[in-house]
């Protein structure tokens, strides 16, 4: 009889977070420990490898025949500007600059004076940031990505007629996991389908037995399934909007938490 992830339910006493350790204090993630007696490890499954000059170039993007650039993480900032610096290109002052968030926005001061250029900024999303980009469609947009990223920038400014060029500054790749060969944990959180592909690459003889899968998104976790492991929870879900609250209820139903 196949196993379902009912019945794999089991107490949680330790997690491993496939992302970097949350810079906000408050993070739920932070409080699992004192809240649950869980112990909570993070530790990123995937790393981001910068595009030279040289291969750049082959992509055949013109930077600066772009008016506006558009900023979803720090990551994506740095690899930029050093990837500028390195085709000894300068951003014009009229460049304007559209950021997911005031994190993204901020850490941008770095590399520019704020006082002179123009800077929009989303709340926390993509859909905000989409809301910003509907107001300026006589822009042309440079999108700088990794070789893997989501569809929906690209997509909504295909679909919206935007003039708009898309720029791989950098490649997703499996971080090196090996010091984690012989590390046990009760769940495994991802948060990509890179993140899913990164165990698999480190660990080809992982047999999943009692450790419990956890994945954020409906590409994650059809990920999980199509290498034959089980999902035993999915986020985000209507009562949990976020991995951090599916993995909370999960920990109290498991553990008989009221």
């Amino acid at each position: 009889m196949t196993e379902t992830a009912t019945d794999r339910m089991r107490k949680v006493k330790s997690i491993l977070v496939t992302q970097e350790v949350p810079t906000d204090p408050n993070s739920p993630y932070l409080k699992f420990e004192e809240k649950f007696n869980v112990k909570v490890d993070f530790r990123p499954f995937i790393q981001v490898e910068p595009v030279g000059a040289k291969e750049f170039r082959k992509q055949k993007v013109e930077i600066l025949s772009h008016t506006a650039v558009i900023f979803t993480s720090r990551n994506a900032v740095d690899h930029f500007f050093i990837l500028c610096r390195e085709l000894k290109l300068e951003m014009p002052p009229e460049m304007k600059y559209f950021c997911i968030s005031d994190q993204t926005s901020n850490y941008l001061q770095k590399y520019i004076v704020v006082r002179k250029r123009k800077i929009f900024t989303g709340l926390k999303d993509t859909k905000d940031l989409l809301e910003i980009l509907k107001k300026h469609k006589n822009e042309k947009f440079l999108y700088p990505c990794s070789d893997i990223r989501k569809n929906d920038i690209p997509d909504f400014l295909r679909d919206n007629g935007f003039s708009y060029s898309e720029a791989i500054i950098n490649h997703t790749v499996a971080a090196n996991l090996s010091d984690l060969k012989n590390v046990y944990y009760d769940i495994l959180a991802f948060f990509s389908p890179s993140g899913v592909n990164s165990l698999i690459v480190n660990f080809p003889e992982f047999k999943q037995n009692n450790t419990r899968l956890a994945a954020f998104g409906p590409t994650t976790a059809r990920t999980v399934k199509e290498n034959g492991f089980i999902l035993d929870i999915e986020a985000p879900l209507p009562n949990a909007p976020s991995m951090a609250g599916a993995l909370e209820l999960y920990i109290k139903k498991a553990n008989n938490i009221k």
